[in-house]
């Protein structure tokens, strides 16, 4: 089977796809153009399809891969399965076939992570700018964008594309449209409006964006550029602070304070919970604790315990 440009729909997503691996994860052009291959060969194999795929597609596909060594298959299968992820995150699709695809010995590296160590650094970093004298306006679309990819949860292409008007600053809320017309509200805290109201002062009146660039909004790739300059500045290894990796931030570290899964996936727009469930990967003790302390038998068991004592 052999390389072939595949149909139209799923070339666009491939492009969008690669686009963001290179900026994101800075992945090497030998990496981009085997990803691309792979791809554009399994487009071929599904008919232009791949974009929409199920788990039965997947399934036909990977007997391809019988022949090939395990080292091929695991490539491709990574291949497919960050396209997928991309896809479900940037809510082109509501869930993610990806766990219909062979994993020959190896297990799915869990998404990085920042700490809120990490995230007391990138706003110590935001404040130090702001600070400067002269003032730079652009320090402050730094600090907005920030506080709405690790506030709220916002994708990278949501964000970036933000009408002027979309964050009133009365509103504790932000209502976003996604795919086929749907919509989900998005929490704003106070700090996030404010730092939005200070940014947008800035802004021409006249402009249609809240992020203007040229003739149109910031671009995700300026946008990846912005928050690895800031990750150096803050001491962090810039390959940790991505856009996506503050969302997952936002989620992570609501469950960890208790946050309800279903709520998280109505915040994140996931149309399946099992793309939600990738955000639980909280500490064990974490769990354990929060067992103990609010499962109705952590009571029983306390009132056995103050009984025993009283014996």
């Amino acid at each position: 089977m052999s390389a072939v440009a595949p149909a139209s729909e799923d070339r666009a997503l491939i492009d969008r796809f690669l686009e963001m691996m290179a900026a994101e994860a800075g992945a090497a052009r030998n990496t981009i153009n085997a990803y691309r291959s792979d791809l554009a060969l399994a487009s071929d194999f599904l008919h232009g399809r791949l974009s929409s795929a199920g788990a039965d597609d997947l399934a036909r596909l990977s007997t391809e891969w019988l022949t090939l060594s395990k080292a091929s298959v695991a490539r491709k299968s990574a291949a497919l399965r960050r396209f997928f992820a991309f896809l479900a995150d940037e809510g082109l699709r509501g869930d993610d076939p990806g766990a219909a695809l062979p994993r020959p010995g190896a297990s799915r590296a869990l998404p990085k992570v920042l700490d809120h160590a990490d995230m007391d650094r990138l706003f110590a970093a935001i404040a130090a700018r702001i600070a400067r004298d002269p003032p730079d306006p652009t320090d402050l679309r730094l600090s907005a964008l920030v506080e709405l990819l690790y506030g709220s949860g916002l994708r990278a292409t949501e964000l970036v594309s933000l009408p002027l008007r979309a964050i009133a600053p009365d509103r504790p809320y932000l209502i976003l449209r996604g795919k086929g017309g749907t919509e989900r509200l998005v929490p704003l805290s106070d700090r996030a409006r404010a730092v939005v109201a200070l940014w947008r002062a800035q802004v021409p009146s006249d402009s249609p964006w809240l992020f203007p660039s040229g003739k149109t909004h910031l671009s995700r790739i300026r946008l990846y550029q912005l928050l690895k300059g800031l990750a150096a500045e803050a001491g962090i290894p810039p390959e940790r602070v991505s856009p996506h990796v503050l969302r997952h931030a936002f989620a992570t570290h609501l469950l960890a304070g208790g946050a309800d899964l279903r709520a998280l996936q109505a915040m994140l727009g996931h149309a399946d919970i099992a793309t939600t469930e990738i955000y639980t990967h909280v500490d064990a003790s974490r769990l354990v604790e929060l067992v103990n302390a609010r499962h109705p038998l952590a009571e029983a068991t306390a009132r056995v315990d103050a009984k025993k004592r009283g014996a």
